[in-house]
């Protein structure tokens, strides 16, 4: 009678245990459900302890040809790239390359007076001050696109930075950019064939690539997707999407989810280096900067650190949302426009919420 009594009670708890997953899934579900049926897609993955206990696929990768999303899906990551660079910037300052303070005028022969104050750390953080280059750029497929080195000549024929370095906080792509080069010139390779040598290969990131258009191919490639008229328009690309050190990475959640758990491990970089990328920036007056080297920083509500990155470029909107405390990572991915990319945190956090 006894052990039946055992029985029936585990029996209760699985039951139990399994509809409460039910209505979790289904709460997200509801979340997401833009993202369902004939429309631009997401793929979502969630990660707890090694572990994946959630994983979601909506839409379309590819509406013209009616492609679902999948979990192999490789979406644009746009600015999620920055943590890739970032880690391969440190990665050549562990080997004794450079450091976070080599002054841009020592990298680049030539470069700008303004550059003498700006370093690496700077870059970074996005602290440099250094000119927006999209401000020079017009920002449609009709023209041109351009990459990392022609990043580098329109900041040469810059007189200033908008800033003193390490006074202000300012995003900056144009930063990320030319770490791409530091990266290349550091290391004697181009930025795509390190990312591959240096991180994708050793993680097993088999799908995971920087895109160059002519030179590899993206497999099972979401294209992305503006609201146009009330109606799905694929603009996959801009003049700026070859730019390739703050946004040309293509991967997807599977591959993501290796990269996830590397980071508690040394086998990209030292653990303190590691936590110094994870740690608060400070600016000369002393303020903080929630930003690290490749990470938005924040506390949630239970006082715990996340770290955190979205990505907004042409018609891709993603985020890779890390609380490190909790061994806890949530990744999606999307090939629309929409939303803004600031509520890209929110709409990960509405979801956070209901798997914890």
């Amino acid at each position: 009678m006894f052990s039946v009594r055992i029985t029936c009670l585990v029996f209760a708890i699985y039951a139990l245990c399994w509809t409460a997953r039910a209505q979790n899934i289904a709460a997200i579900d509801d979340i997401l459900i833009d993202y369902q049926g004939e429309n631009p897609g997401a793929a979502l993955l969630v990660i707890k302890d090694g572990t994946v206990v959630l994983q979601r696929n909506y839409g379309y990768a590819d509406l013209e040809r009616r492609i679902q999303v999948k979990p192999e899906t490789n979406f644009r990551l746009a600015s999620v790239t920055k943590q890739f660079t970032a880690t391969c910037v440190l990665q050549l300052i562990h080997a004794g390359n450079l450091s976070l303070t080599t002054p841009l005028t020592e990298i680049f022969s030539g470069f700008p007076d303004y550059g003498s104050a700006i370093t690496i750390r700077h870059l970074l953080t996005h602290t440099s001050g250094i000119p927006d280059y999209e401000d020079y750029v017009a920002d449609t497929a009709l023209n041109p696109q351009i990459r990392d080195q022609a990043v580098l000549d329109i900041l040469m024929k810059c007189d200033s930075g908008y800033f003193t370095p390490g006074s202000q906080f300012r995003y900056s792509n144009s930063g990320y950019a030319l770490l791409a080069l530091v990266v290349e010139k550091y290391s004697g390779q181009s930025f795509d064939a390190y990312l591959r040598q240096h991180i994708f290969e050793p993680l097993g990131m088999e799908a995971t690539l920087a895109y160059i258009d002519g030179k590899n191919t993206v497999t099972d490639r979401a294209y992305g997707y503006s609201r146009m008229d009330n109606r799905w328009e694929r603009r996959d690309q801009s003049s700026t999407s070859a730019v390739l050190g703050d946004g040309g990475i293509y991967a997807n959640v599977l591959d993501l989810s290796k990269w996830d758990q590397a980071l508690y491990t040394d086998r990209m970089l030292p653990s303190h280096l590691i936590e110094e990328a994870f740690a608060y920036s400070r600016l000369i007056n002393g303020d903080t900067v929630k930003y690290g080297y490749g990470w938005h920083l924040k506390q949630n509500g239970s006082g715990e650190q996340v770290v955190y990155h979205t990505g907004s470029s042409t018609s891709f909107r993603n985020i890779l949302y890390r609380i490190p405390s909790k061994r806890f990572c949530m990744i999606l991915l999307t090939n629309r426009d929409q939303p803004q990319e600031e509520d890209m945190l929110t709409l990960a956090e509405e979801i956070v919420a209901k798997v914890l």
